[in-house]
């Protein structure tokens, strides 16, 4: 397993001189739990990094508290240790905000954005609700809060039937610890306002994609997104809730590969 000097574990794959694709996990998550059937399909065209955020699955805890900015540039610090010049980067819910902070902080990086399942304006009260649950929730640890969280996640049918499945991710968000955990969903609450209305309007190619049942990252919140990047095309998966590219991932992997070649990525 590659590590970088900074800390950082990541996978790279696919053909050395081809267009590169990130995957960025969400809160919680590592790499593999997130992308394992995503990456695989993108690395037979494309040269794909996969890296954990700090603290999350291989890669060590952040020295300062983590931030959507201290976020941004551990990725920024990885390219180049890594020498990739530019790349789409392709997000999961936070790993869809570090993106946009990335594009809005280091635009010539970036070719190119996907966007899954990415909270977005919530509304003054909401937001306020919401930054305050993180903060009620951050002495509890990931499983305060977890069975819940999974309801929301995943459909009932999934959890019947790939019981295995959920045995796994309750694992892999399990295995956090609970003080990064709490203060990387303070990120995901309080880190929305920094990206609404970006001035200026992030200029790239971008693919937004949520699914009809995400009640934390919603389609208004998608579509609304939409309309704040220039020319980004959005898609809403029906029937599917927020961790729609867990149960179905070809409903992202098609139309990602499809953005990709339209967009000459």
């Amino acid at each position: 397993m590659p590590v970088s000097t900074a800390g950082t574990a990541y996978d790279l794959a696919g053909p050395k001189g081809a267009p590169v694709v990130v995957l960025i996990h969400g809160l919680g998550l590592t790499r593999q739990s997130t992308w394992a059937e995503i990456a695989p399909v993108l690395a037979k065209s494309f040269r794909v990094l996969s890296y954990d955020l700090y603290g999350h699955g291989e890669t060590a805890l952040p020295e300062a508290r983590p931030s959507l900015s201290a976020l941004s540039e551990q990725l920024i610090s990885l390219m180049d240790e890594l020498a990739i010049a530019q790349a789409a980067l392709v997000g999961f819910s936070l790993g869809g905000m570090i993106n946009r902070r990335v594009a809005m902080d280091h635009p010539a990086r970036v070719t190119g954005l996907g966007i899954f399942n990415s909270p977005h304006e919530r509304g003054a009260k909401a937001q306020a609700r919401v930054e305050q649950q993180a903060r009620d929730a951050g002495t509890g640890g990931p499983g305060a809060t977890l069975e819940a969280a999974l309801e929301r996640w995943l459909t009932p049918e999934f959890r019947a039937q790939e019981a295995g499945r959920v045995v796994q991710i309750r694992g892999v968000i399990m295995a956090n610890a609970p003080q990064n955990y709490a203060a990387h969903r303070r990120v995901l609450a309080e880190g929305v306002v920094e990206l609404i209305r970006p001035e200026p309007m992030i200029a790239k190619p971008a693919l937004i994609i949520t699914c009809e049942n995400d009640s934390g990252s919603t389609p208004a919140m998608s579509r609304a997104m939409g309309e704040e990047i220039h020319g980004a095309e959005v898609i809403i998966v029906p029937g599917l809730r927020h961790m729609g590219l867990i149960e179905k991932p070809e409903a992202f992997t098609k139309p990602l590969m499809g953005f990709l070649a339209r967009n000459a990525i």
